[in-house]
Parts: structure tokens; C-alpha cells; sequence
């Protein structure tokens, strides 16, 4: 947590300021002072982070441009929606939606543009690091917004560790590998409050989740998306163009949970205040020796 050293401002002032301008000043004290306290507090007030939003999307387990296919058991745990295509197919039997399905109507409608709005933002998103070439498995990343110029590949494990956005910037497709029902190809893991909400693979062309895939994150595809047999995925499924092809998947949509973060406005008002004192404290003895 930062701390401010509030003798030193009080110093400072005390020094730069000579008695005469400090009387002067505080024949205005009332207002000066009120002006000085609240410019002072609201550098210390707690900043909000822009945080990526999906608008209607968000409600969205899956949604698809063209068409929405799907065999076997598949559960969806959020909503189901098309636009402008033609039909969803393989739910109420067998497969099973714990939401709405929303076929061609305004709210897939809205769910679409607002699916395009936060991909535009993904994909503009300053690059924190180049992965380019590099297999996501095994590496361990912080919050952050990685860039990838063409395809993107997880085999094996990817750690993702802290509270915050990721991005995942992909040029052109992303593909995980297929595994088996007890040993997963490939796997999203999150430690050190990291959220499948707050995980966003950008995807320039199409994504494939492997079979047995455990995966995490939402999802953003320009064209289409396809989850293999038994692929999980912790997050949702949002093509903007093209299909999205599910077969016997377990599909949930993410919730936020608030994390509480130290913030510095208590200890800036401390010092504040304290240096208030102090500098009224300064134009006294000033003024007394003048």
C-alpha cells in the first residue's frame, strides 16, 4: 500500500511560501482551504478499472451467425441464440439449454452487435506480449493482453494467475488438443484469483476446442466455432459469422465474483488532513515572527 510522508509536504510549502503569501492566502483560508482539501482527497479516491463488458451477450452460452448444431447430450448453462441464420438444432432431445433460446429474434439481434462492439475493443487492445509461435502449454501468464499474428495452439496446460483482463489477440485460428476422458490434451487452469469471466480469446478466423478439452474463457470468433466430443468449456461461444458445432459438451456461462482491493483513499485522507494542520500550523509561526 503506498504511503505519504505528509512532513515533507508541509516542508515544502513552508519553504516555497513566504510569510507575506501565506498571509495573503489566508484571507481567502475558507474557501482556499475547502478547494485545497477536496483537490487533495480526490487524488486519493479509488480509481474504477474499465472492465470489458459483453451488453446482452453476456447472458450468452452460445450464439452463432449461421446456423447452431448440436449432437448428443450437450448442456448449455446460459442462454442459446442465432442471428441472422437459419436454425438451432439438437436441443429438447437430446440436448438441454438452462437458459433461452433466442432463434433469428431481436435480442440474438442486439446479442450479435454487442458481441461485434467487444471483439473490435479486444482486438484494439495495446499488445503486452508477442507469443507468436509459441504452443500456450505449460506457460504460466499474468493479466494482460497477448498477440498472437496468426494461429494459436494449447497442448498441455496454460496457467493463467491474478485477478484481471486477459486478452488473447489471434490472427487466425485457435486450436487445443484433443485428449481422453481422463487425461484432457489440453486445459485452461486459474490460480491467484483469476476468472473465466475475465478471460477473452479474440479469434481472427475460426476456434477448435479438442475433444476432452477442459477449456476456460469466452470466446470470440469472427467466423465460426467448434467444440469436439466431451470438450468443456467454462466460459461462452460467441461466432460473429459463421457456425458453431457442439457435440456432447458441458458448456457454462461464467460469473464475477467482486474482488476487494486495498485502496488508498483512507491513508490519503490521513495525510491530508495531517498536512493541513501542519501547514496551518507553518502560517501561525510565520506570521507571528513577520
Amino acid at each position: 500500500m503506498k504511503t505519504c510522508n505528509c512532513n515533507n509536504w508541509a516542508k515544502v510549502l513552508a519553504v516555497t511560501l513566504t510569510a507575506p503569501q501565506l498571509k495573503g492566502t489566508f484571507k481567502m483560508k475558507s474557501k482556499c482551504l475547502i478547494l485545497s482539501a477536496l483537490v487533495a482527497l480526490a487524488g486519493f479516491l479509488p480509481q474504477s478499472k474499465a472492465a470489458l463488458t459483453l451488453g446482452s451477450a453476456a447472458s450468452f452460452g452460445v450464439l452463432g451467425a449461421s446456423k447452431v448444431t448440436s449432437t448428443g447430450n450437450t448442456v448449455v448453462n446460459g442462454n442459446v441464440g442465432l442471428y441472422p441464420g437459419t436454425s438451432i438444432t439438437g436441443f429438447y432431445p437430446p440436448g438441454i439449454v438452462n437458459g433461452t433460446i433466442h432463434n433469428t429474434d431481436a435480442v440474438a439481434q442486439q446479442a450479435q452487435a454487442d458481441a461485434l462492439t467487444a471483439y473490435n475493443i479486444l482486438a484494439g487492445k495495446p499488445v503486452f506480449q508477442d507469443l507468436t509461435g509459441q504452443d500456450l502449454g505449460t506457460l504460466i501468464l499474468a493479466p494482460g493482453v497477448y498477440f498472437f499474428s496468426s494461429s494459436a495452439q494449447l497442448t498441455g496446460a496454460l496457467t493463467l494467475s491474478g485477478n484481471g483482463l486477459y486478452d488473447f489477440q489471434i490472427g487466425t485460428t485457435l486450436t487445443t488438443a484433443a485428449g481422453a476422458p481422463s487425461n484432457p490434451g489440453s486445459s485452461v487452469v486459474l490460480t491467484g484469483g483469476a476468472q473465466a469471466c475475465q478471460v477473452f480469446w479474440q479469434v481472427g478466423s475460426s476456434a477448435t476446442i479438442g475433444t476432452y478439452s477442459d477449456f476456460v474463457g469466452n470466446i470470440l470468433a469472427l467466423t465460426s466455432i467448434t467444440a469436439n466430443t466431451d470438450a468443456t468449456v467454462h466460459g461462452r461461444l460467441l461466432a460473429l459469422n459463421g457456425a458453431v458445432t457442439l457435440d456432447d459438451n458441458l458448456i457454462t456461462v461464467p460469473i464475477c465474483v467482486p474482488v476487494p482491493e486495498a485502496s488508498s483513499f483512507w491513508p490519503g485522507a490521513f495525510c491530508a488532513s495531517v498536512f493541513g494542520w501542519q501547514w496551518l500550523g507553518v502560517w501561525r509561526r510565520k506570521t507571528a515572527r513577520s
